[in-house]
């Protein structure tokens, strides 16, 4: 979708992702994330969004409300730090 078709598609309506930091939808820590995300959910554009990310296979950072790393949607994001003991089986 181009910018001038993307532009017209949602004429007045806001984007969050434009209207709020860029860097919260590429975040280091899972709370931002969860933000970011919650915010992608009543965005107009999201589905195109989303499939844009899937189709050029986005490294990383939320896009139409899903989280990204190495190019695959994942549920969340971790904290950094080791795993709990009782994580690991």
């Amino acid at each position: 979708m181009t910018t001038a078709v993307l532009e017209h598609s949602v004429q007045h309506t806001t984007i969050p992702c434009h209207a709020n930091d860029p860097e919260l939808w590429f975040a280091e820590t899972p709370a931002g994330v969860e933000d970011a995300k919650a915010l992608c959910l009543e965005c107009p554009i999201r589905r195109e969004c989303l499939a844009g990310a899937l189709e050029r296979g986005e490294p990383w950072g939320v896009w139409g409300g899903e989280l990204f790393l190495k190019g695959t949607v994942i549920p969340r994001k971790r904290p950094r730090g080791r795993p709990r003991k009782d994580a690991v089986a």
